[in-house]
């Protein structure tokens, strides 16, 4: 299905046009949170080298790592899951009515309880951070790993407050379309944590980087500030439990809280446990990689979900009116966009995983061993990475009709799953058997979602998502090819370090990505060209 593009931009880039062509609107917003995405990831990514050059592969990244499972885990099982799988579906559906009032008092009521809600909670986390702490790590953990940790979970535990406050505001500013706020949001909490880190490390210590968690935090809730320009915000409580659009996202999240408690109380312990045994650092190197992972995923998978959902959320309202081929289109785009950018995205970082491990992280303590453990544990990473992509916008299309309860379920099965092989490969691959456990949970997860989805829209209508897809490949692995030869090639010619590492990721990098663009127009994937005529009109280009 092709669109036309419009000769330009909407005036307020703050906002989708409602009126613009549906893939061009989609496009434009995916562009501006695939930005954020990148600006957080970049800064993510120089937080994480920061560590690994100030700290390396020790106690103190290992504490450090333990004490942010909290707050984070709770984060994403408390108010997180809520912005996705309740929030956007019910905000959008209060968006779109003409009395704007009724939308503010919804809001305000979802503040009050999160206010009190997560008072609460961080007080017990501040007197039982001990036993907390003592959940997560293994008996064989370190003695001054789990003081250590103990101590910076006091210092995290506060961010709670702010990052719960800020995913209600940004669930807001989604509903209303307003993405530029919360897409760079990420960003100033990531730089936030690099800029605090670098003024204290040397008097505090690794306490420095949890301090970044808390000030982090505040600052990117206030960041929201402008988008909210017409909003009145106040934070009520009186009658929150009666009012019928909290009822609304209190059912719609129940299924999802269970699955993502879970994930939080089981999948996330067990993980870090098993990972505890297997050596210290182990902790620190799987958390590396997990953040180079994540970099291709908040830039395609994350953004043009977010950048789709409040769209499906209005179709699915509609679709006793207008039918489910608007939702069907809407969908197929999202998902030929995510294959045509995860495909390649995950081919190039496969086959360069060791120099981008070395460029980003091979610095002060962090030694060539660390680079090639790291490397490994990306790659197992990466087999999961297209599914991981591909279902994120399936259970996003699940949420858009306000259902969670099946997503819950699959999420279940693709645990269990998880389990079973993490513990069954554990004996003989050690640390790296739960990267192959995460991609094996991912394959499952997205294999049942397209199914019973296929089966909830009798079919995904003609939105040639194989011919994409066996194009994507074909142009990827073309490119993986190129790339794989030109870093073999300068492997020989350079010297083992930093400036060989560079420019592999430079070269190869840049050869791969001009390859890929040359042979995805001659395959004709029209998704390709909606980006390369988005970026054109960014740069002020008039090109056909």
């Amino acid at each position: 299905m092709s669109a036309a593009i419009p000769d330009s931009p909407p005036a307020d880039l703050h906002e989708a046009a409602p009126d613009a062509p549906l893939s061009a609107g989609m496009v434009r917003a995916t562009g501006v949170i695939a930005l954020g995405n990148i600006a957080s990831r970049v800064l993510g990514l120089a937080r994480e080298s920061m560590l690994s050059a100030l700290f390396g592969a020790g106690a103190a990244v290992d504490a450090y790592n333990l004490a942010i499972i909290v707050p984070r885990g709770l984060y994403d099982l408390l108010i997180g899951g809520h912005v996705n799988s309740a929030l956007v579906p019910v905000l959008s559906d209060y968006a779109a009515r003409k009395d704007r009032a009724a939308l503010w008092e919804l809001v305000n009521l979802l503040l009050g309880l999160v206010v009190v809600l997560l008072s609460a909670l961080i007080l017990l986390l501040e007197v039982f951070a001990p036993q907390v702490v003592g959940v997560l790590a293994s008996g064989d953990t370190a003695p001054e790993v789990m003081r250590e940790a103990t101590r910076l979970l006091r210092v995290t535990a506060p961010a709670l407050m702010f990052l719960s406050l800020f995913a209600v505001v940004s669930g807001l500013l989604y509903a209303l379309r307003r993405f530029t706020w919360p897409a760079f949001a990420s960003a100033v909490f990531n730089g936030m944590i690099v800029l605090t880190t670098l003024a204290l490390a040397g008097s505090i210590g690794i306490t420095a980087a949890a301090a970044g968690w808390l000030v982090g935090a505040l600052v990117q809730l206030g960041l929201q500030a402008p988008g909210l320009r017409d909003a009145r915000l106040r934070i009520r409580l009186r009658g929150a439990l009666s009012h019928p659009g909290v009822r609304r996202i209190g059912l719609l999240y129940v299924p999802v809280m269970a699955s993502l408690a879970l994930d939080v109380l089981v999948n996330r312990p067990v993980s870090y446990n098993l990972a505890s045994r297997t050596g210290i650092g182990s902790i620190s190197y799987m958390g590396w990689a997990t953040t180079l992972i994540q970099f291709p995923q908040g830039l395609v998978a994350i953004a043009i979900s977010a950048a789709i959902l409040p769209t499906l959320s209005r179709q699915a309202v509609q679709i006793g009116v207008q039918g489910l081929q608007p939702f069907k289109d809407t969908l197929g785009q999202g998902l030929r966009l995510a294959i045509v950018l995860i495909i390649p995205a995950t081919v190039g970082l496969f086959v360069l995983a060791e120099p981008v491990v070395g460029m980003i992280f091979e610095h002060g303590k962090f030694t060539e061993v660390g680079t090639s453990i790291t490397a490994l544990a990306l790659r197992l990473y990466l087999l999961g990475l297209p599914f991981a992509a591909i279902d994120l916008l399936l259970v996003f299309a699940f949420y858009a009709q306000q259902n969670t309860l099946t997503p819950a379920l699959i999420g279940l099965v693709s645990l269990v799953a998880y389990m079973a092989v993490a513990f069954g490969l554990l004996p003989w691959y050690g640390l790296f058997a739960l990267m192959i456990a995460d991609s094996v949970k991912h394959l499952i997860h997205t294999g049942v979602s397209a199914w019973l989805l296929y089966r909830r829209l009798d079919g995904y209508g003609d939105q040639h998502l194989i011919s994409t897809t066996l194009r994507a490949s074909l142009a990827a692995a073309i490119m993986g090819v190129l790339a794989f030869g030109i870093a073999a090639a300068l492997e020989r010619a350079l010297p083992a370090g930093l400036i060989r590492q560079t420019i592999t990721v430079m070269l190869a990098g840049g050869v791969g990505v001009i390859s890929f663009s040359v042979l995805a127009s001659w395959l004709g994937l029209e998704e390709w060209r909606w980006l390369r005529e988005i970026l054109r009109r960014r740069l002020g280009m008039n090109g056909g």
